[in-house]
């Protein structure tokens, strides 16, 4: 009984930073939104990428799997000089952060985490919208010192985003 009492303790708190953190993220999706600056989803990536680890950590697959989403969306964005990708951009980041607010939600209550109990369709049809556009855009991680990693893992191609949907029941 005391793992359990530990293990929902750890639970607990990555729920309360994860809820933090959403909230920063909203705050970088604001600014992007206010500065018409798609560069700064690198640290949109960088932040998210903070929630898919530790949800990876406490076995929740579902968040880590659309955190995986939401960061390969922001650093694919990040890298995008095509204006028209703004408006589905952001509205698909904000869509994420609102799901993984709803996820939150059922893992405090200790409800079911399908997504399919969500309404979830103007987020799939942008998503596929999306994967589309960005199917020309090799990095999907954060350049270091101005050096691109470009490994093979790392690479995110339209294979990796649809992957991601199918872990995530859509």
């Amino acid at each position: 009984m005391g793992e359990s009492i530990e293990f929902d303790d750890v639970l607990q708190e990555f729920l309360n930073e994860s809820v933090e953190l959403l909230d920063k993220l909203e705050v970088t999706l604001e600014d992007v939104e206010d500065n018409h600056d798609l560069s700064k989803l690198e640290h949109f990536g960088q932040m998210i990428d903070r929630i898919m680890g530790a949800a990876k950590s406490v076995s929740e697959e579902e968040v880590g799997a659309l955190c995986e989403l939401g960061k390969v969306i922001g650093y694919k964005a990040s890298q995008s000089q095509d204006k028209r990708l703004f408006d589905v951009v952001l509205a698909v980041l904000f869509d994420t952060i609102d799901i993984l607010r709803l996820l939150f939600e059922k893992i405090e209550k200790g409800e079911d985490r399908n997504l399919k109990d969500i309404n979830t369709e103007a987020f799939l049809s942008r998503m596929k919208w999306l994967s589309e556009k960005f199917k020309d855009i090799e990095r999907s991680s954060i350049s270091i010192d101005g050096k691109q990693d470009y490994s093979e893992t790392e690479k995110s191609t339209q294979n990796e985003i649809d992957s991601l949907l199918d872990s995530l029941g859509f």
